[in-house]
């Protein structure tokens, strides 16, 4: 009775959060990794219930340094170094935000996250389901993902399509400091569980204003970063750069592309690439996770079950290869390009 009590109470949560006088809000020119850090200690301060746990994440800041200075401002209760475990920081994670708190739970790269797949696909996915709504499950696991920064084995995964593939689990994964910070707020406010990838390529690569707002960017959206008649380009995470970059080299030959940042994996906004696809008429998907049953796919089986009379080409994709991230000398050749996009968009026109 008392964790549905507890988790009601969750539930009434207000989700703004937002600073009564925005005006004051502090502006940054900041990183994607600097931005995490702000999210999160704008929500310590105003929401007392979230925690953070994880490997090495108090005084050392955490492997990135995400968690760079929350030790001293909040203490030890609320910023707490685990032993090296990720099956242990999950499952407190689920039985701290059974009795009220809103953890945030660092897994200090993707590739450690598989201890945990039993305790989010078994419980934290199912809680809701469960108890039929009395009882929510308001988590977030942070975790460090995907290539390009020439890390050993098991760091450099990209392997969202797995846990967008559980119900009740979200997945989310920011491209640009601004948004970072803004779904992270979200994710931090859901009372679901969110998986929240963070692409370490780009921690950082750019630097962005970011308005330390309060102001959360919703959850479930597509982003529209660039408008166009031609090509609907879609892409998430770091491959977001190269994405962009193409789009330009292509608008010098004429060919303009609308370029959609999914953001949230699962549940997936598919209405917004419908509508752009079918304007364009064409799309190719970019991400650099493996190429069979992933993200891509799902998306090229809806177009072709909601928008196959509007295309006027196939629908192409850039992705990974079907094989384990290589070693640092061969890593650049399995990350899709910028003129691998362009030559699979070159090709969508000529149809």
């Amino acid at each position: 009775m008392g964790v549905a009590m507890t988790n009601q109470k969750n539930l009434e949560t207000t989700t703004t959060h937002m600073d009564t006088n925005k005006s004051s809000a502090q502006v940054h020119e900041i990183t994607m990794v600097e931005a995490v850090t702000l999210a999160l200690a704008h929500e310590m301060r105003v929401d007392e219930s979230v925690v953070l746990l994880g490997e090495d994440i108090g005084p050392n800041g955490g492997v990135f340094r995400a968690t760079l200075g929350l030790r001293e401002e909040f203490g030890f209760k609320r910023v707490m170094d685990t032993p090296l475990a990720e099956t242990l920081i999950a499952g407190m994670a689920i039985g701290m935000a059974g009795h009220g708190l809103r953890p945030v739970a660092e897994i200090q790269f993707m590739g450690f996250i598989y201890a945990c797949m039993e305790h989010l696909v078994s419980h934290a996915s199912r809680i809701r389901n469960r108890t039929r709504g009395r009882v929510t499950c308001p988590i977030v696991l942070r975790a460090p993902f995907g290539g390009g920064i020439h890390a050993p084995e098991h760091h450099s995964e990209s392997t969202e399509a797995l846990f967008a593939h559980v119900p009740g689990l979200r997945v989310v994964i920011p491209s640009s400091p601004v948004r970072a910070y803004g779904l992270l707020l979200a994710a931090i406010r859901c009372n679901d569980p969110v998986l929240f990838l963070e692409p370490k390529r780009i921690y950082r690569i750019e630097r962005q204003m970011v308005q330390d707002h309060g102001e959360a960017l919703p959850l479930d959206t597509c982003f529209t970063l660039r408008q166009g008649d031609d090509i609907t380009l879609v892409s998430w995470g770091a491959s977001i750069m190269e994405t962009l970059m193409a789009a330009e080299q292509l608008s010098e030959q004429g060919i303009e592309c609308e370029v959609l940042d999914l953001a949230t994996i699962k549940p997936m906004d598919f209405n917004t690439i419908l509508k752009s696809v079918k304007h364009t008429g064409r799309c190719c998907i970019v991400h650099e996770a493996c190429r069979s049953f992933g993200v891509g796919a799902e998306i090229a089986a809806g177009l072709a079950e909601h928008a196959l009379l509007e295309l006027k080409a196939p629908v192409k994709r850039v992705t990974g290869f079907d094989t384990i991230m290589p070693y640092f000398k061969n890593e650049q050749y399995y990350l899709p390009s910028e003129q691998d996009i362009v030559a699979e968009c070159l090709e969508l026109m000529t149809f």
